[in-house]
């Protein structure tokens, strides 16, 4: 059994796998084991793109929100 864990560690992971780490990274909540599982796992490069567009997305989806409420006339 524990070769199987090994050798399940030793794959890369995938994009998606990349990109649910990278948004459990964003709400804070993930657990030390799976930190260091993705740790081994995971590509730099990738986590850092995918990193970077869950920001600018977040900022966007931000500035959005702004604008909606400055139009709707809700901040007065």
């Amino acid at each position: 059994m524990s070769g199987d864990l090994r050798q399940a560690a030793a794959r890369p992971a995938s994009f998606g796998q990349t990109v649910k780490a990278v948004a459990w990274s964003f709400v804070g909540l993930r657990r030390q084991a799976a930190w260091r599982e993705d740790a081994q796992r995971l590509n730099p490069v990738h986590v850092i793109a995918v990193g970077l567009a869950a920001a600018a997305l977040f900022v966007l989806a931000l500035l959005l929100v702004v604008r909606w409420v400055v139009a709707s006339g809700v901040a007065t």
